[in-house]
């Protein structure tokens, strides 16, 4: 079944400019600007500015069940980017092991991580944050690692590398429970 019709609004906080051009969206704000092409979805995204406020809307015509479903991501990859150019991201990530203690080193201004010792291995991990994110080590809390930035697919990517990076292989992965795990997800500035 088809609709004619679907839209989806989304209301942009003042301070913030949103450019839509041929489906290359733009988010400009106090913590800078992201940029996100979203070519491959074909719908209608416009900026309808009113005296007071201005809002994005998207419309998608003669769309099947999967096509509509789209118009709530796009709507949701646009909220993230103003809360990312607003508030900005912030994973916090824990080390959790039973023996060996995993030994992080950040690396380059906090652009890369090298991770040691993880379960007695000689091996020693790196991994490259993506661009945009920045790590470091917890003042207030020990083997606790903070990733900082304003794109959401970036902080979260970095953090699954780190974890991606410290899997256990060829045991048993209910008693070596040992890695460094997401523990919260939340702004950079709190409310």
């Amino acid at each position: 079944m088809r609709d004619v019709l679907q839209t989806e609004e989304l209301e942009v906080p003042e301070g913030i400019t949103i450019e839509i051009k041929s489906r290359v969206i733009k988010v400009t704000g106090p913590r800078g600007t992201l940029t996100k092409n979203v070519r491959h979805v074909d719908m209608d995204i416009r900026v309808v500015k009113t005296k007071k406020s201005s809002k994005v809307t998207l419309a998608v015509w003669q769309g099947g069940r999967k096509h509509v479903a789209c118009l709530r991501t796009i709507r949701s990859l646009i909220n993230n980017m103003v809360i990312g150019v607003t508030k900005g991201f912030l994973y916090k990530m824990r080390a959790v092991y039973a023996h060996f203690p995993i030994n992080a080193i950040i690396q380059d201004n906090g652009n890369a991580i090298e991770i040691r010792n993880f379960l007695g291995e000689k091996t020693v991990r790196h991994v490259k944050m993506l661009s945009g994110v920045c790590i470091q080590e917890s003042k207030a809390q020990k083997d606790e690692l903070i990733l900082e930035g304003n794109d959401i697919e970036n902080v979260s990517q970095s953090a699954a590398s780190i974890q991606g990076a410290c899997r256990v292989r060829n045991k048993d992965i209910r008693k070596f429970l040992d890695g460094i795990y997401v523990s919260d997800r939340t702004t950079i500035t709190q409310e």
